[in-house]
């Protein structure tokens, strides 16, 4: 067992765990916060997806041991945070919802992505959104969602075609 201190959405916590336990399950299990979904559990489908020290990171690979001193932020608060609606609205919107549970790793993913400077094309978001898994809605509205939240930069005005 090891005694640990970290920062859990803004708030200092404490907590007396084995040193091997996963985020994902002190997460769950001892502060309620079902936003991060158990999937692969090997960090590969984003389900799991948190910020660690303001970075997108998998729960499911995070032992207590690494906590220690660390921030860690939830879909939770990511959602209560204004930044996270444009995200949110544009999932709603473009169709990039269906059974809801890849969508906290999603919101999670594209949130950090789409707070960062400089900001991604939808090229990068979409590379960087590789470890977001979701088996029902096909990626089309997944995808519509990134090229909504992540257009090209505007382009300059094209030259008149002297053909004309």
């Amino acid at each position: 067992m090891i005694s640990l201190q970290f920062q859990l959405n803004g708030e200092s916590v404490s907590l007396k765990t084995p040193a091997d336990r996963r985020l994902l399950a002190i997460l769950r299990e001892d502060f309620d916060l079902t936003g991060a979904k158990p999937g692969c559990e090997v960090g590969r489908c984003g389900a799991c997806m948190v910020w660690l020290d303001g970075a997108p990171a998998n729960a499911c690979l995070l032992m207590a041991w690494q906590l220690e001193g660390r921030s860690v932020t939830t879909v939770e608060a990511i959602a209560a945070d204004a930044r996270s609606e444009p995200v949110r609205a544009a999932l709603a919107e473009c169709g990039g919802l269906q059974c809801g549970y890849c969508t906290p790793g999603l919101v999670v993913t594209m949130t950090h992505l789409a707070t960062r400077t400089p900001r991604p094309d939808a090229a990068s978001a979409c590379a960087q959104l590789a470890g977001n898994l979701c088996r029902c809605t096909g990626y089309g509205g997944i995808q519509r969602a990134v090229e909504r939240l992540f257009p090209p930069p505007a382009s300059a005005p094209a030259a008149a075609d002297p053909s004309d």
